[in-house]
């Protein structure tokens, strides 16, 4: 814990120097999210975790985001020996990867969280909200405080750290598509086309939340989703869905050629 307080010392001062001044009521200076979180005292382990990932800045910039943040005690919790290991140099993109599973674009209020909801993270895999008795969860994870305000977004806290679910190969992806096609084109051909909507809309939305997927590939499952959304029929729904998995199809289909390639290559 003490290489925590070493870092989070360092956190407080970068963020105390390169945060810009926001104006709030009557002139005061509002504190972004990294200076909010500095503030109350119970995030130094987030902190540190932000600064070796190289997110501090990004969360001191204007955003606005929305950020779920756990606990030191949440931290704590997970298995001994798991934050030192992820605070290594090499495990960089690891961490920044887990610490983005807990950031939102935009500025999202309590107000705005019902059952079932979910919200696309910075790490691309989305997060769904479940209403209990005692309130609110995200990915089973409680949220124990909400709508801590700051100059470039808000802040919720959790009581423990959510991990995004383990990633889908490119491979893996490619055979996702395969086999939803493979499903959903009998459906079709026999007039069924709700049920090949829901076949293609399952697997577009199960790669963008689990597979290794470029920004592009991403960008086209989404215009496909919309589309599809927006289309007057389910034929015609189907057809955009299937349009945009055959897009990704191909481009993962041409990027593993290409690394089998540079594989043999370097035999």
């Amino acid at each position: 814990m003490k290489s925590f307080a070493r870092l989070f010392a360092v956190v407080a001062v970068t963020a105390f120097v390169s945060a810009p001044a926001v104006a709030g009521h009557h002139g005061e200076r509002q504190n972004n999210i990294v200076e909010t979180a500095s503030a109350a005292g119970q995030f130094e382990t987030l902190l540190a975790a932000a600064t070796a990932a190289g997110l501090a800045p990004a969360l001191s910039d204007d955003g606005p985001f929305t950020v779920f943040a756990p606990t030191d005690e949440a931290f704590g919790a997970l298995p001994a020996g798991t934050v030192e290991t992820l605070l290594r140099p090499e495990n960089r993109d690891q961490l920044a990867t887990i610490l983005k599973f807990h950031v939102v674009s935009g500025r999202v209020g309590s107000d705005a969280l019902a059952d079932g909801a979910t919200l696309e993270t910075l790490a691309g895999p989305r997060v769904t909200f479940t209403e209990t008795e005692a309130g609110f969860t995200i990915e089973n994870a409680r949220i124990v405080a909400t709508d801590i305000g700051a100059s470039n977004g808000v802040v919720h806290v959790i009581d423990r750290v959510i991990l995004p679910p383990q990633q889908m190969s490119r491979t893996q992806a490619e055979r996702t598509i395969d086999a939803a096609i493979e499903r959903g084109v009998p459906m079709f051909n026999h007039g069924n086309a709700t049920a090949t909507v829901t076949i293609y809309t399952s697997a577009a939305r199960t790669l963008l939340s689990s597979a290794d997927l470029s920004m592009s590939e991403r960008n086209r499952l989404q215009r496909g989703l919309r589309a599809s959304d927006h289309s007057g029929s389910a034929r015609e729904s189907a057809w955009q869905l299937r349009y945009a998995l055959d897009d990704v199809r191909e481009s993962l289909h041409e990027s593993g050629e290409m690394m089998a390639s540079e594989r043999s290559m370097n035999r």
